[in-house]
């Protein structure tokens, strides 16, 4: 056998190929993406005579380069115009940047937002990396500056995007816990929440505050007399929106809370086939929601498909939760019992989807949206402080926006952060990222 001989970063060869093996398996993958190709051509070194029309094996790999950090000098010029003479001197204007007195582009910017609230990279660690691979040693301050700078901005957008929420008719609400420093707990981080709030199809929206109380819902949906989904916490139960308001309560929560009950019996060898029907029943509901998401059918053909189907494993259900208490082998404060309790309790508003068509089974869209936040938490572990909260809050409204509904959050952010301080009130609904994708879309 000949030895091979490599030509890199080439043009493809444009000669006629009698055959060609395209790639298959593992590098079908590289096929399916619409990346710029960089042709590798091997052949074989003791050939003297070109066939005429050979045959190639063709086979494509993800590559990459490092990523090259640089200094970019803006000159700006100052000069005197001999034809202004009312004019004077004149210094040419400096560049519409994200933070215009920081060291930072708006490149690096957008990499510490996207690596952070993204990619749950903290900012401590971006710092490490830049003096470990390019021996840059910039203060932690300075970055932070920087990417709260961009929050800053950005609260504006996410206050327009809250709005177009509530004047909308189905919002999905849930809120997760994070750790703020504050100065009167030494050593100890004080408990704040990210309360989310959502649609199908809209934005994301989260509000920081340092409470978990029912007054911030009840501030936030004061005017809002729509569908509002929730899980079972209490704080949505009463005094909410207006007397139009309707209730909706999560599938997924209740279904939780007999898998949880059926571990416990498990555990302790005691397993009752009705708690198992239950969730098999509960299952037969998300079957019918999942068969018109497959057929991609609209509100109006799902909810169709919904009342000819859900009726009956309602009917069965609602049966079998009442008579179980009734047996005398489920005590109340059992978790067989709570969850039985539980979701009883919440007929009435777990059965809503019936009748409004555009309420989903579970809030499985709200809780999937605070995820990044669950695992940042394992990694940038608290807030610094609680004036950094909203700031952050806008990030990751942004973010999980953008996640959402498919738009490239770095392309985005380079489209809208630049300027926005200077854009009009008027101005900030275009830049949404609803209305982005939208333009997108065209």
């Amino acid at each position: 056998m000949g030895g091979f001989g490599q030509l890199g970063n080439q043009e493809e060869p444009q000669y006629l190929y009698r055959k060609e093996l395209s790639p298959r398996g593992n590098n079908s993958i590289a096929m399916k993406s619409r990346m710029k190709r960089e042709f590798h051509v091997r052949i074989c070194e003791r050939v003297v005579v070109q066939f005429h029309r050979p045959t190639r094996y063709v086979s494509e790999i993800l590559d990459m380069k490092p990523v090259e950090f640089f200094v970019t000098r803006i000159l700006r010029e100052k000069r005197a115009c001999a034809r202004c003479i009312e004019q004077g001197v004149a210094t040419a204007p400096a560049l519409v940047r994200i933070a215009p007195k920081s060291i930072f582009s708006d490149e690096v910017i957008i990499n510490f937002l996207v690596s952070k609230y993204c990619d749950a990279s903290p900012l401590y660690r971006q710092r490490a990396i830049l003096l470990r691979d390019l021996g840059i040693d910039v203060a932690l301050s300075t970055i932070n500056d920087a990417a709260l700078r961009a929050g800053e901005l950005l609260i504006p957008i996410v206050d327009g995007m809250a709005r177009n929420l509530l004047a909308g008719n189905y919002i999905q609400a849930d809120e997760t816990y994070v750790g703020v420093q504050t100065p009167d707990k030494k050593g100890e981080n004080h408990t704040a929440y990210f309360w989310q709030y959502s649609a199908p199809g809209k934005g994301v929206v989260f509000d920081f505050k340092m409470t978990r109380s029912k007054e911030v819902p009840k501030a936030f949906f004061k005017d809002y007399g729509g569908i509002l989904h929730t899980d079972g916490y209490a704080a949505y139960e009463k005094d909410i929106g207006t007397k139009d308001l309707i209730h909706a309560c999560c599938w997924s929560h209740a279904r939780r809370k007999f898998i949880e009950a059926i571990k416990v019996q498990t555990k302790a060898h005691a397993t009752d086939p009705k708690l198992e029907r239950v969730v098999v029943l509960m299952d037969g509901l998300f079957a019918v929601d999942r068969e018109a998401r497959e057929q991609k059918l609209s509100l109006d053909d799902r909810h169709a498909l919904r009342q000819e189907r859900a009726p009956a494993i309602l009917t069965e259900l609602h049966a079998l939760l009442l008579a179980m208490p009734q047996s005398g082998s489920i005590l109340p404060k059992s978790a067989a019992g709570q969850a039985i309790s539980y979701t009883l309790n919440r007929w009435e508003k777990l059965t809503r989807f019936i009748e409004h068509p555009v309420i989903e089974l579970s809030t499985n869209w709200a809780e999937n949206s605070m995820r990044p936040i669950a695992i940042g938490r394992k990694n940038w572990l608290h807030l610094g402080s609680k004036e950094a909260g909203p700031k952050i809050a806008a990030i990751f409204s942004i973010v999980e926006s953008c996640r959402k509904l498919d738009v490239p959050i770095r392309k985005y952010l380079a489209d809208v952060l630049p300027g926005l301080a200077d854009r009009s009130i008027q101005s900030l609904a275009e830049l949404t990222p609803t209305a982005y994708a939208a333009k997108m879309a065209k």
